[in-house]
């Protein structure tokens, strides 16, 4: 193995986490090297208009996400169960190359609610602890919103994200969302335009004495330059967002928003292709000397370093601490170890309905262009009694009706021949879902490990995961399905179909890309792998920033706040560690 030239600092991943550290540190003067997996990516090559909308090459042959062949995983419900691997990803997208996930997410950015980071803290105060289920490994974050707002603040103005504050310095103004927290500045852009079927969401939801508002949005409204003086165009509404590159340099991405700055900077590189197989460790094992990664040409290189950010997508940054011997691996047979443990996912609920006289025109669509309401999210409504802890954000955005994907049917219509494209023709244009994109509480036996079995093509073991929806979910799913299917009914479908979780959770079709936890923040080592400024307990120059963060998952999209972290991580590197190396938080 070839020993490199000493960095001060390497970060591992250049998706938005990855980027935005770097964009922190930049200003250090320090000697920073940024390590990226997957390929250099360029939108004008990669996503150009003639090419981009392809749904077959980047939808369903997923160009934009990593090979399983390269980082997969094996999956199980239960621990009693043999664990498999996933061939070709199903549920989530993992993302590759230079921007990562964030090339090929929707956009929507939420901010999760002051609440949310005491979640365990306040339902103890709300309910009492003994309403809290003992199945549910419910825990506090370790920071409060308070801290994170401006880092909020500053991802807004990096992605240009569109929206309407609807809590403003604490004055909660009419046509944004009332129970947000408090933001000190509103959005950089107005909202997106609504198309038809949010309209119509918008109108029913209100009758029934609920609180619609624009979706955030990281696809800007107007032409806008962001906090780095670099430009986007406004969304044209294509309808080839999710699992698509954009072309009109319209969808907030670390691609466009950040890492042309960084080019920029004399004392940041970039190397591509570059895979970090695991992080080095002094004889003591508090301390990481570097990071092992194979190059392009397979060629394993050692990178030492004096500090290590590693900001990859949530499941690899787990599966490399564990590869790394970083935190004693949880076992769920004790209920100790923190790395792997309060691994959580994103609990998807929907109503489809079917209209009649009504043309939605799906084909025009963005990632993130429609309504939602929070009034059945998270603590927002009083769950005495109701058996469950939770909710989700509840939205209408079409997305795009791609000529593929497209092919809402009622149950029971055959799916091929003439009968199906009878169907196909009538409900192409008169179809319309409600969504709930819900919380997932973490549990004992929902956690991540290495698999005994399964290896990678250079004979590392695979990340194991082990995950079923707890009872608290399955119930929480109910309830807000019957509340989307109450607006459905009010938007005036002439037929309705809920789609609650139900069964056991399997890999097959597309949930979310919104996995997280297995490597948490908070305030107590013996519950959590990091600080609250996302540094290991055990090493204390080793940063890990990302989704694995979450102790739990609340019903919004968690790209918002990753951002945040990686702002707020970055500039405790900057004016904390840097300053006097060592641990940030007592143990």
């Amino acid at each position: 193995m070839r020993r490199l030239p000493k960095k001060d600092i390497v970060i591992v991943g250049l998706g938005w986490a990855g980027s935005i550290v770097a964009r922190q540190l930049a200003e250090t003067g320090l000697d920073i090297l940024c390590l990226e997996r997957g390929p250099w990516r360029d939108t004008a090559r990669d996503f150009n208009i003639s090419t981009v909308t392809d749904e077959l090459r980047f939808d369903k042959r997923q160009a934009l996400m990593v090979q399983p062949a390269q980082a997969g995983i094996t999956v199980r419900n239960t621990v009693s169960e043999t664990a498999l691997p996933m061939r070709q990803w199903g549920s989530f997208h993992p993302g590759n190359g230079v921007g990562g996930a964030g090339l090929h997410w929707a956009g929507i950015t939420w901010r999760f609610t002051p609440e949310i980071f005491r979640q365990r803290s306040h339902l103890v105060e709300r309910y009492g602890e003994s309403a809290i289920p003992a199945e549910l490994t419910v825990q506090d974050w370790g920071l409060t919103y308070d801290e994170l707002e401006p880092h909020y603040d500053a991802f807004d103005k990096l992605a240009g994200v569109s929206g309407r504050a609807g809590n403003l310095k604490g004055e909660i103004r009419e046509g944004g969302n009332p129970f947000e927290g408090p933001r000190q500045n509103d959005y950089p852009l107005p909202p997106m335009v609504q198309t038809h079927g949010p309209k119509l969401f918008a109108k029913a939801a209100a009758e029934l004495g609920y609180h619609p508002f624009p979706s955030p949005s990281a696809l800007p409204s107007e032409p806008y330059t962001n906090s780095l003086g670099l430009k986007m165009g406004p969304c044209t509404y294509c309808g080839f967002c999710t699992n698509y590159g954009c072309a009109n340099y319209s969808k907030a991405s670390a691609l466009i928003c950040v890492v042309p700055w960084l080019l920029l900077q004399p004392n940041i590189e970039i190397r591509v292709n570059s895979e970090v197989v695991r992080i080095e460790k002094d004889g003591t094992g508090r301390r990481a000397t570097g990071v092992v990664y194979l190059d392009g040409a397979g060629e394993e290189l050692f990178q030492p370093a004096d500090l290590v950010a590693v900001c990859g997508f949530q499941l690899e940054n787990v599966r490399l601490m564990l590869l790394s011997g970083v935190g004693q691996p949880y076992d769920p047979a004790t209920g100790t170890g923190v790395t792997g443990r309060n691994y959580a996912y994103q609990t998807p609920n929907s109503v489809t309905g079917f209209f009649e006289n009504v043309a939605f025109n799906p084909f025009i669509g963005s990632g993130a262009a429609g309504g939602a309401l929070d009034d059945l999210n998270n603590d927002n409504f009083d769950h005495a009694g109701l058996g469950f802890f939770g909710g989700g954000s509840t939205r209408v955005i079409p997305i795009g009706g791609a000529p593929i994907s497209q092919r809402h049917v009622p149950s029971g219509t055959p799916r091929w021949g003439a009968k199906w494209k009878e169907e196909t023709t009538r409900w192409y244009q008169a179809t319309m879902s409600v969504g709930c994109e819900a919380s997932s509480f973490s549990t004992p036996g929902n956690y991540l490990s290495l698999d005994p079995t399964y290896k990678d093509r250079i004979g590392r073991p695979l990340l194991r995961m082990t995950f079923d929806w707890p009872e608290n979910d399955r119930r929480m799913s109910q309830h807000v399905v019957s509340k989307c299917t109450d607006i459905v009914r009010a938007m005036g479908a002439k037929h309705w179909e809920p789609a609650p979780i139900k069964g056991a959770w399997n890999t097959s079709p597309y949930q979310s890309s919104h996995v997280v936890g297995g490597f948490v923040m908070g305030a107590d080592p013996s519950t959590s792998a990091t600080n609250k400024y996302l540094q290991s307990w055990d090493v204390p120059n080793l940063f890990v920033v990302g989704a694995q963060a979450f102790p739990q998952n609340p019903g919004y999209n968690p790209t918002g706040t990753v951002c945040a972290l990686a702002g707020w991580a970055g500039a405790a590197i900057r004016d904390l560690y840097l300053k006097s190396p060592g641990p940030l938080a007592p143990t």
